[in-house]
């Protein structure tokens, strides 16, 4: 199975992380979830929420609350809207505003994810990611991002925060690429967390290269470029206890 297959579901968000728009058909649906033939919703994972957004047929819309994996890629209805028979060609269309805010997000994620592994050598234990509430007030999405460090340096926060902007603003192309297992994992420190998350029966790994900056196993959705990042502000940072420190951020316009 290629990686850009799950189930019966063709997903399209992989290799064009800009689509928002597309027609698909409805191979199943049920009340609680509706499987398309080709989807560019993401489905969540590796602390990246899944995508919302709506399906349009016959004159009518059905919300799309979220996206589950299963033996199928499962969308998952809003609560009492009207779902499509099997057999119907859907317009399908992902949250916009949703989507890039995470892009963003991740993206920023990522850059952080390089900068403490070049600067400090310091390993992710866990992250995750979500839409700002209150995108009109500053950050466009909040994230936190934890890493195995005993001690946590002087001057950290700001030279972090410093370190992350050069970054971006440096522009910086993100690219992604589809490698045999053998290959992906032939690329040094491919991993950044620190255990290998990636099964064992995967065959073909997905790469995000911030070119210059970090490269790393990755099945979620990025930008283009660090700039498009926009600005990235530490927030807080907090201990985990036994060496874990957890760092929370903002990306902001």
């Amino acid at each position: 199975m290629t990686i850009d297959l799950h189930g019966r579901t063709h997903r399209l968000e992989l290799s064009d992380q800009n689509l928002r728009d597309f027609e698909a058909v409805v191979l199943d649906a049920t009340p609680d979830a509706i499987v398309l033939n080709r989807s560019a919703f993401y489905p969540g994972g590796g602390g990246q929420p899944a995508d919302q957004g709506v399906l349009l047929w016959q004159g009518v819309e059905t919300r799309i609350a979220g996206v589950r994996r299963g033996d199928d890629l499962y969308l998952i209805p809003a609560e009492g809207d009207p779902v499509p028979p099997v057999g119907t060609t859907v317009r399908a269309a992902v949250a916009d505003e949703r989507r890039s805010a995470l892009m963003r997000t991740h993206s920023g994620l990522h850059v952080l994810c390089g900068v403490v592994f070049r600067d400090y050598g310091s390993p992710v234990t866990g992250g995750n990611m979500e839409p700002s509430v209150s995108p009109g007030k500053g950050a466009v999405g909040v994230a936190r991002m934890d890493f195995d460090m005993p001690e946590l340096p002087p001057g950290f926060r700001d030279a972090v925060e410093a370190a992350c902007n050069a970054e971006i603003q440096a522009d910086r192309r993100i690219e992604v690429r589809v490698l045999p297992r053998e290959e992906a994992f032939a690329i040094p420190d491919i991993i950044r967390t620190a255990t290998n998350l990636v099964p064992e029966s995967v065959s073909e790994v997905r790469i995000v290269d911030i070119v210059g900056l970090d490269t790393q196993a990755d099945g979620g959705t990025h930008v283009a470029s660090t700039k498009q990042i926009g600005r990235l502000r530490v927030a807080k940072i907090e201990s985990k206890g036994r060496g874990f420190r957890r760092v929370r951020i903002e990306v902001c316009d």
